[in-house]
C-alpha cells in the first residue's frame, strides 16, 4: 500500500506542467486575437475577446504569451489539454531507452566460458541494448595487455552482424575496456 496522497503531490504535479492562461487568468490590455476557425481577427481589446470567446460558448486561450501582443485564440479548452497529453503520450511511446550491459573477461577465459559470454552479450545486442565488455587483469597478467585486446577484437568479429565497436578496446587501469552498441 502507498503512501496517502497529500496536497503537496498536487501542487509539486501543477509546478511541472506549463501554465496556460485561460479565460480571467489572461492579463494585458490587448490581445491578437485568432478565431475558432484559426483566422486572425487582429488586435482587440481583452475585454472585446472575451466576450467574442463568450458568445460563442468558447475559451479564450492565451498560446503564445511572450509575443507582443501575447496571442489568443479562441478554442474548446478542455478537447486542446486533451490533444495535448496525447502528443505527449505518443512522444513517450516513441522514445526508447538505452540499457547499457556489462560483461566481464579475463585473459585466460576458457573456450566453453568463452563461448557462454559471448552468448551473453549476443543476447544484450540482439535486445538493443549496448555492451561493455570488459577484461580484468590480475598479477603478471598486465604484462601482455595485447592478450586482452585480441580476445576482445575477436569477440568483435564474431559478433559484426549484430553490434558494432563503438569504443575500441583501451588499457583503464587493470581493467580492458571495450564498447559494443547494436546494428541499426
Amino acid at each position: 500500500m502507498g503512501r496517502p496522497f497529500s496536497p503537496r503531490d498536487r501542487d509539486r504535479n501543477r509546478i511541472a506542467e506549463p501554465r496556460i492562461r485561460i479565460n480571467d487568468g489572461i492579463i494585458t490590455d490587448q490581445v491578437r486575437l485568432i478565431d475558432e476557425n484559426g483566422q486572425q481577427a487582429g488586435i482587440k481589446p481583452l475585454r472585446v475577446a472575451l466576450d467574442y470567446a463568450a458568445e460563442h460558448n468558447l475559451d479564450l486561450v492565451e498560446v503564445a504569451a511572450q509575443a507582443s501582443p501575447p496571442v489568443c485564440r479562441v478554442m474548446n479548452f478542455s478537447k486542446y489539454r486533451y490533444e495535448l497529453e496525447l502528443k505527449a503520450k505518443q512522444a513517450r511511446r516513441h522514445q526508447s531507452t538505452i540499457n547499457i550491459k556489462e560483461i566481464k573477461f579475463r585473459p585466460k577465459i576458457d573456450a566453453h566460458d568463452y563461448e557462454t559470454k559471448k552468448g551473453h552479450v549476443l543476447r544484450f545486442l540482439q535486445h538493443k541494448d549496448k555492451v561493455k565488455v570488459t577484461i580484468m587483469f590480475r598479477g603478471r597478467e598486465l604484462v601482455h595487455p595485447e592478450r586482452g585486446e585480441q580476445l576482445l577484437m575477436r569477440l568483435a568479429e564474431e559478433l559484426k552482424e549484430f553490434g558494432i565497436i563503438e569504443s575500441m578496446p583501451n588499457l583503464d587501469g587493470r581493467n580492458m575496456i571495450m564498447m559494443m552498441a547494436p546494428v541499426k
